[in-house]
């Protein structure tokens, strides 16, 4: 599995470690926090895959889905990150139309991790 820049949970930005160096997740972690990016990537957004991505401009914002459609997409985003075996997306509340949540996501060596969305 390649490294993965450890994310602030709150702000989403870089963290340092202890020796004052950009910190890198490690896995099961690395793994949610993957899952949870892949949630927040558009449709269409990602360069060189533009079919990656939760359709929220087609299907999402807009449009009124039912809570089970969004879930869905956001536990097959999930799904897309390699190593993850099983993904569930729980939705805590949609503010200013912007759903919260987390996800948890298995790997291939059944762990068990969760991030916030």
């Amino acid at each position: 599995m390649p490294s993965t820049l450890l994310l602030n949970p709150l702000s989403w930005d870089l963290m340092i470690n202890s020796s004052r160096s950009i910190a890198v997740a490690a896995k099961p972690y690395a793994l949610a926090q993957d899952a949870a990016s892949a949630i927040k990537l558009f449709k269409g957004e990602d360069y060189y895959d533009t079919t990656r991505g939760v359709p929220y401009w087609e299907e999402i914002l807009g449009h009124y889905p039912p809570v089970s459609i969004m879930k869905a997409h956001f536990v097959a985003a999930a799904k897309t990150v390699p190593e993850v075996v099983a993904a569930q997306a729980f939705i805590e509340s949609i503010l200013d139309r912007r759903p919260k949540g987390q996800v948890q996501v298995t790997d291939v060596d059944g762990a068990l991790a969760t991030v916030g969305f």
